[in-house]
C-alpha cells in the first residue's frame, strides 16, 4: 500500500470520530514579537496530547478480527506506547508495550493507566526493538510500527487537512522530524491540495539523521536532548523517499535554542509543549528571514514534557531574560549592610527570593563577607536600574547575565 492522498482522505474519513480535531489557533504574540503570522495546530490537545494516536488508531482500524484477538505490541518510550495502548484499550484489542528498562516511572505508569501490559527490556531503544520483533513472532502479535508504516503516516498526515481547511491562506507548514511518519503524510496531503505550499522539517542538531540524508551531509547521532521525542537514529527510507520528493527543507537546531523555543511557547502563548515542537518553533526564529510576510503554521506536536523538567526549564527562563537574577556583593561585615541593600531592591520595585550570606570562606578578606541575593524582577532592563541604583550607593555588585 502507498502513502498517497487518497489513502490519507479515506484515513481521516475513519477515525475523525474518535480523534480530536484539534484547534488551529494564531500565534498573537509570537507573531507580534516575530513579524510573521504563525498558526498553531494543538495536536498536544489530541487524545494522549500526542499526534501519535491519530496513526495508531489508523493502523488499528485496519487489523482483521483474528489480530484483534491476538493483540497487538509496539517499542516505544514516548507519544507511540500511549497511542497505541489508548486507542487498543478502548477498541478491546490486548497490547503490549516494550520499553527500555531505563525508561522513567511516570512514562511507564501513564501506558499502563491506558491498559497496556508494559515489558522492560534492553539498555536503549536498538535492544528493545529487536526484543519487540522476536516477542511479536513468538506471540503472533501485530506489530504496531511508530513511523515505517504507510498507514500510520496516512493517521498522521490528517493533520494537513484539518489545517488547510482551517487556513487555507497557509504559505509554509513546519513539521518536527524523528522517523518521518509525521512529515511525510503531511506533505503529502499538503501538497495534493495546496502544490505550492512549502513544506520545512525541522530537527535537533544532535539528532539529525533525516536532515543528513537530505543534504547528503554527515549525521549527528548523541547526546541529551530536549526533543527526545524525534531523537531517531534511522528514518525510514519509505518516509525519505517521500521527504525527497516533497519537502522542500530541513533545518536543526542547538539545545539553547530548542529549550529557548520551549520557553517561548509558555511564556508568550501559555502553552505546554515538548521539545520536538519546540525545534520546530526554534528553526523558525533561527531563520526568521525565510518566513517573513508568510503566513506559517507550526505543529504542535505533543505536549508530553516531565513536570519536573519543565519547572527547571521555567526557572532557566527566567533567569536568562533576567526575571530571576542573582546579585552578588563584596560587603564590609558590619551591621546594617543587608538593610540597606534590600532597602534599595525594594525601592526599586524589585522582591528578594533567596539571601546567602557567608564570611567563613576566603573568598573575601577577613573583615568582609560575601553576600549573594537573588531577585526576581520585571525583565533584564530592570535589573539594570537596580544594579545601577545598588552601585550608586557604593556597593560592589556583579551578576550572572553580566549586568
Amino acid at each position: 500500500m502507498a502513502l498517497t492522498p487518497d489513502l490519507i482522505r479515506q484515513t481521516h474519513d475513519t477515525i475523525r470520530s474518535a480523534t480530536i480535531r484539534t484547534p488551529m489557533v494564531k500565534a498573537t504574540r509570537l507573531s507580534m514579537h516575530l513579524g510573521i503570522d504563525l498558526y498553531l495546530k494543538l495536536e498536544n490537545l489530541q487524545h494522549t496530547n500526542a499526534f501519535k494516536s491519530r496513526g495508531a488508531l489508523a493502523k488499528l482500524l485496519t487489523l482483521s478480527d483474528q489480530q484483534r484477538k491476538n493483540g497487538v505490541i509496539a517499542c516505544s518510550a514516548g507519544n507511540h506506547a500511549q497511542g497505541v495502548a489508548y486507542h487498543a484499550s478502548r477498541l478491546g484489542i490486548p497490547s503490549v508495550i516494550v520499553m527500555p528498562e531505563g525508561t522513567p516511572f511516570n512514562k511507564v505508569k501513564r501506558t499502563e493507566d491506558f491498559g497496556a501490559q508494559v515489558v522492560l527490556h534492553g539498555s536503549g531503544f536498538d535492544e528493545s526493538v529487536q526484543f519487540t520483533l522476536d516477542m511479536a513472532a513468538e506471540k503472533n502479535l501485530t506489530l504496531i510500527h511508530p513511523f515505517d508504516d504507510e498507514v500510520v503516516a496516512a493517521g498522521q498526515g490528517t493533520v494537513a487537512i484539518e489545517m488547510l481547511e482551517d487556513h487555507p491562506e497557509l504559505d509554509v507548514i513546519v513539521v518536527p522530524i524523528g522517523g518521518g511518519g509525521l512529515i511525510a503524510g503531511i506533505a503529502v496531503a499538503a501538497k495534493d491540495i495546496k502544490p505550492e505550499i512549502e513544506i520545512v522539517g525541522a530537527q535537533a542538531e544532535l539528532f539529525d539523521a533525516a536532515k543528513a540524508q537530505f543534504d547528503m551531509g554527515s549525521t549527528n547521532f548523541g547526546g541529551a536532548t530536549l526533543a527526545e521525542g524525534i531523537a531517531v537514529r534511522e528514518p525510514s527510507q519509505a518516509n525519505m523517499d517521500i521527504i525527497a520528493k516533497y519537502v522542500d527543507r530541513i533545518d536543526s537546531a542547538t539545545e539553547a535554542e530548542i529549550e529557548k523555543a520551549v520557553f517561548d511557547l509558555i511564556s508568550h502563548e501559555k502553552l505546554v509543549a515538548e521539545g520536538a515542537p519546540g525545534a520546530g518553533l526554534a528553526v523558525i526564529e533561527k531563520h526568521l528571514e525565510a518566513y517573513k510576510g508568510k503566513t506559517v503554521g507550526l505543529v504542535i506536536c505533543g505536549g508530553n514534557i516531565d513536570s519536573r523538567l519543565l519547572s527547571t526549564l521555567i526557572l532557566r527562563g527566567l533567569v536568562s531574560d533576567g526575571r530571576i537574577t542573582r546579585l552578588t556583593f563584596e560587603i564590609d561585615d558590619t551591621p546594617g549592610q543587608l538593610s540597606d541593600i534590600s532597602r534599595i531592591i525594594g525601592d526599586g520595585g524589585a522582591n528578594v527570593i533567596e539571601v546567602i550570606h557567608q564570611r567563613m570562606m576566603q573568598t573575601v578578606a577577613l573583615k568582609q563577607a560575601e553576600l549573594e541575593v537573588v531577585i526576581e524582577a520585571r525583565d533584564i532592563h530592570h535589573v539594570r536600574e537596580i544594579v545601577g541604583a545598588l552601585r550608586e550607593h557604593g556597593f560592589k555588585v556583579r551578576t550572572d547575565n553580566g549586568v
